[in-house]
């Protein structure tokens, strides 16, 4: 899929209604695990991730959008940092300030589209060595879009000043672990230089929509976690499983392009 194509599909699917849990459920794990009966919801942890979308490209810089170093803000205080992100021609939903000089850059490029995924590190708990988005825990004072730029720049060393955001995807709870990943939906108008943190990330995965896409690289397995029988659909694409949150993400953001699912799902 051409990358200033499927900006423009997504700009006009933001504006909309979100397909939301309906279309995340196309790459749940059956049965959905659920909170315990009586779990106090005040109790659930946030975090935010990043899915950021990006031409392929070869040795080209990336194209800046003339705005603030987000960066720059990482070491200030959070309300400090709300007050940078508002600078940098988003609003506090993500927002495009400036969306005319945003698409004189995007229409520069016609590479196929490929989004940033992590697997995550041995040395991590419960989710090690699984394919996530980059991102993280909420600090207090962060808005979800601040997290989610803040934990990419952490983990794989994403140069925001190049970033835009154009908005947030459905929230999902993730009970094993007593999260709710509220994802950020950004792009950048070039293939960005990246890299990854020792201590959180094992690999930096670059994957073609095309091959999300692709029927041929969509399985399904059963297997047992935490003594439950689970049908784990999944991506399976250069020899990684994406599954579980992760896939749920990619598939409302599949369907904003107008996947309906693979079959059988």
């Amino acid at each position: 899929m051409i990358f200033a194509d499927v900006v423009q599909q997504l700009e006009t699917g933001l504006r909309g209604e979100l397909p939301g849990p309906d279309a995340q459920a196309r790459l749940a794990p059956s049965p959905r695990r659920q909170w315990p009966a009586g779990f106090n919801h005040a109790r659930i942890r946030h975090a935010a991730g990043l899915l950021l979308v990006f031409p392929k490209t070869i040795d080209a810089e990336p194209t800046s959008f003339d705005q603030p170093v987000l960066g720059e803000t990482l070491t200030l205080r959070p309300a400090q940092r709300e007050r940078r992100v508002d600078a940098l021609g988003t609003s506090a939903h993500g927002e495009p300030v400036e969306p005319m000089r945003a698409s004189r850059a995007l229409r520069s490029s016609s590479e196929d589209a490929h989004v940033v995924l992590t697997v995550r590190a041995d040395s991590l708990g419960r989710h090690r060595g699984q394919v996530s988005l980059p991102g993280g825990g909420v600090e207090p004072g962060e808005t979800f879009e601040q997290a989610a730029l803040r934990e990419a720049h952490e983990e794989i060393g994403l140069r925001l000043q190049q970033i835009r955001v154009l908005g947030a995807l459905t929230s999902l709870d993730i009970p094993v672990s007593g999260f709710r990943l509220h994802p950020v939906l950004a792009v950048t108008t070039s293939h960005p230089k990246l890299s990854p943190s020792d201590a959180e990330v094992a690999h930096i995965l670059e994957i073609s929509l095309e091959d999300l896409l692709d029927p041929a690289n969509f399985v399904s397995t059963e297997r047992e976690r935490d003594g439950f029988a689970l049908t784990v659909p999944a991506f399976q694409v250069g020899g990684h499983e994406i599954w579980g949150a992760t896939a749920m993400v990619l598939a409302e953001f599949l369907a904003l392009l107008g996947w309906t699912g693979h079959e059988g799902r």
